[in-house]
């Protein structure tokens, strides 16, 4: 889930993914799971009339503005302590209607994950008990949308404090706002700075690559030790690219406060270099082996749209596996891609190398009979592009990542004189006939497996 507390997890026995009913039934009279500034719990939650949506909206404004937290909602409370089970609604109509309240009545949208867990017992079917899981906000501070007998609507700042909800005053409102603006400038840095370093550590190329970097904006803190190094090798070394048998990497190492991966030759066609940094930022570079052709005198590498659709996705789903599962990073994150005639060509990339030659990029397909086919209007030798993911999205492999592909991949090509890239979609699908022969039957299995759309005609 969105949302991780040891405190919690201590008292539930294991994270909320995968508590069971039995579980959370336990809390009941039990002294060390009272109320508290990550946990509060509601008997029911309509949320039918005005002052129950503005209810529901200031809890989880109150969890997002502080530490974060989780409502369990079917369970009654005494003085703060869980004193009766009393199953809620968990229909899917339920659940849909209290996401609509939520964001309505917030600003920006409160982000939360819900998760019911059902009654095993058949007779109360469509019962249990529903987890509301609230992360703190990097987006902070988040405004309900009260209703106010003066004016029409009133925005109000709520922060959840010990076991109640307060206020926040204009000073701290405008902190608040202030630590917004100043954090994503420390992503920004951040990004820069993950990127400098792994783009530094390259072995010199004149080849196309891509570059793709992750920074959760609620950061994590992976152990480093013995045991976790031997894990991660063995995790690492057995990643492969999306749809592919191909491994991404081959070795890893220990550096500076994170692991150091690579794979393929440093000379050759295919080579791969990432950094897996403990506060779960990371950055991965990838070789693309492009082809040569010449066109008016002019000699130029080119490569098709899949290939970098398909190792943008497969970056992607490496970082985001590494910020959330190694690091514990939580929430949404940062990811940019690079697109690069040559390493040298990135804005914090290494000087020039000595080597040759040194030629255009472009976008082109390659046709069944072998010849290229021209999709770009101009050759570039740097393009960018950023967005804002959700790591579960990335981790899990669904149509989440396929949208963050997609929005990522647009600019890139649109850099060449591409209107889109064809391969993905922006709600998350799979255009088969725009895949090579060699690609297509590999990340068509994977979409299918994984519970992605494919679009054809």
């Amino acid at each position: 889930m969105l949302y991780r507390s040891r405190r919690l997890e201590a008292l539930l026995g294991g994270s909320l993914d995968t508590v069971s009913y039995s579980d959370l039934a336990a809390l009941v009279g039990n002294l060390e799971a009272g109320e508290s500034e990550e946990l509060d719990y509601k008997r029911e939650l309509s949320a039918s009339g005005d002052a129950q949506k503005t209810e529901l909206a200031k809890d989880v404004a109150a969890f997002a503005n502080h530490v974060g937290g989780v409502l369990l909602i079917g369970m009654a409370e005494a003085d703060g302590l869980p004193s009766r089970v009393m199953d809620t609604d968990l229909s899917d109509a339920h659940l849909r209607h209290l996401h609509q309240v939520i964001a309505r009545h917030t600003t920006p949208t409160v982000r939360v994950q819900m998760r019911p867990v059902p009654n095993p017992d058949p007779a109360a079917q469509g019962k249990g008990i529903l987890l509301i899981a609230v992360p703190p906000s990097p987006h902070a501070p988040h405004a309900v949308t009260a209703i106010a007998s003066t004016v029409r609507e009133a925005l109000v700042y709520p922060r959840r404090g010990a076991t109640k909800t307060d206020w926040l005053t204009e000073t701290e409102v405008a902190t608040a706002y202030q630590r917004r603006f100043s954090a994503a400038a420390d992503r920004s840095r951040r990004t820069a700075s993950v990127e400098r370093e792994l783009l530094m550590a390259l072995p010199e190329s004149n080849m196309p690559h891509l570059i793709v970097s992750l920074v959760p904006e609620i950061p994590g803190d992976m152990i480093i030790n013995r045991e976790a190094y031997r894990t991660a090798q063995a995790e690492l070394v057995n990643t492969r690219l999306i749809g592919d048998d191909q491994d991404l990497f081959a070795g890893v190492r220990i550096g500076s406060r994170r692991y150091t991966a690579d794979g393929g030759d440093p000379g050759g066609l295919f080579y791969s270099q990432a950094d897996f940094h403990r506060d779960g930022s990371g950055c991965c570079a990838v070789r693309i082996a492009a082809h040569t052709s010449t066109t008016d005198l002019q000699e130029f590498f080119w490569a098709e749209p899949d290939t970098v659709v398909w190792l943008l996705m497969s970056a992607l789903q490496v970082l985001g596996t590494h910020a959330r599962e190694r690091a514990g990073a939580t929430g949404t994150a940062v990811v940019r891609a690079t697109l690069v005639a040559a390493p040298h060509h990135a804005p914090a990339g290494p000087a020039q190398p000595n080597l040759h030659p040194l030629l255009p990029f472009r976008l082109d397909m390659l046709a069944p009979t072998g010849r290229r086919v021209p999709l770009s209007t101009q050759s570039c030798d740097h393009a960018d592009s950023e967005a804002v993911a959700f790591l579960d999205d990335l981790v899990d492999q669904g149509p989440g990542l396929v949208q963050t592909t997609s929005l990522l991949a647009d600019e890139l090509v649109q850099a060449f004189g591409l209107a889109e890239a064809e391969p993905v979609t922006h709600d998350g699908q799979l255009r088969p006939d725009a895949w090579s022969p060699q690609l297509r039957p590999g990340v068509t299995q994977w979409a299918q497996s994984h519970g992605v759309g494919l679009l054809t005609g």
